[in-house]
């Protein structure tokens, strides 16, 4: 007897093949819509599109350019205005000439141009130092002027002499009593001479104190004294066409320049720390001569001929200050 068989009967297999497939269109169909919408991109997509976390560190960094840029909500910050000081330029004042002293402050500043004539004693400039003193036997001394019976004389220091600038000066002087004196300045007095420093003869400083003082504080001050006197001449021992050595003596003010006459015009001599102008190569000698004060007056001389050791007197002489 043939055994009975466990297949279902075609109908009902027909029937349930058509809805499986019914069922796989509805879910294909269904895929196909949730791919299709806008607002619904797939997580891979997602996924490529984002980088992850721990690789956000991966991102090129800055450059110094993109840092220096204001972020767009954030204003640049305004550069500091200068101020009117640091607009204006600050004026140096270049430091003064080495004197004893500063001249004081009511006292007017000389011009530049008679600065520079003057030298370290400038006129109505006070200064301040002490006075010694030594015995000036005959009045002569470094600025070779010769024997003089008037004594009231006196030695400059080395660093105002100024390589005899000061030789001639008249100077007043004056003691903290209140004592006072004019002097000539005759001589140099050499190291340790400190800058303001006068030695004055035995004669002069008995006028300002007892010579048992040995030393006492001044002040002093340039003068342009009174003279009936005239400026003199005096060539050098040794003095020729070829070489000589020209000296001025009696002059109401300290003497600047001295000046021969040549071809080409005037020629400025070599002051000597003796006193006197020299003409190494005999230039200008037993011509014509131009002096010139601390003030910038200038005094022409003719007709001084070469006679050595004596002294010629002029007919010209500096104005008074």
């Amino acid at each position: 007897m043939a055994s009975h068989s466990r297949r279902r009967p075609l109908r009902e297999r027909r029937t349930a093949l058509v809805l499986a497939v019914a069922v796989a269109a509805v879910g294909v169909l269904l895929s196909l819509v949730m791919a299709l919408r806008p607002d619904s991109e797939p997580n891979a997509v997602r996924a490529a599109a984002e980088p992850a976390a721990g690789n956000r560190s991966s991102a090129p960094a800055a450059t110094p350019e993109q840092k220096a840029q204001p972020s767009p909500k954030q204003k640049p910050k305004p550069k500091p205005k200068p101020s009117k000081a640091s607009l204006t330029p600050t004026a140096t004042t270049p430091s003064a000439r080495p004197s004893p002293t500063g001249a004081p402050r009511s006292a007017p500043r000389p011009a530049s141009g008679m600065a520079s004539l003057a030298g370290r004693i400038q006129p109505k400039a006070t200064y301040k130092g002490v006075a010694t003193h030594y015995d000036a036997a005959d009045g002569d001394g470094a600025c070779l002027y010769g024997p003089s019976p008037d004594l009231m004389v006196a030695a400059m220091n080395h660093t105002d002499y100024e390589t005899s600038k000061a030789c001639g000066a008249h100077i007043l002087v004056r003691a903290a009593n209140g004592a006072s004196v004019t002097v000539r300045i005759t001589n140099e007095c050499p190291l340790p001479c400190a800058p303001g420093q006068l030695d004055l003869s035995k004669e002069a400083f008995a006028k300002l104190a007892g010579l048992s003082a040995g030393r006492i504080p001044i002040t002093w001050s340039l003068l342009s004294p009174s003279t009936s006197d005239t400026v003199s001449i005096r060539y050098k021992t040794g003095s020729s066409r070829h070489w000589c050595g020209i000296q001025a003596l009696g002059h109401r003010n300290p003497l600047a320049r001295l000046e021969v006459k040549t071809g080409s015009g005037w020629s400025r001599l070599t002051r000597t720390e003796y006193n006197y102008f020299l003409s190494p190569g005999g230039t200008g000698c037993g011509g014509a001569l131009r002096l010139t004060d601390i003030y910038g007056e200038q005094l022409t001389v003719d007709g001084i001929t070469i006679r050595p050791d004596a002294v010629q007197p002029t007919r010209v002489q500096f104005a008074r200050h």
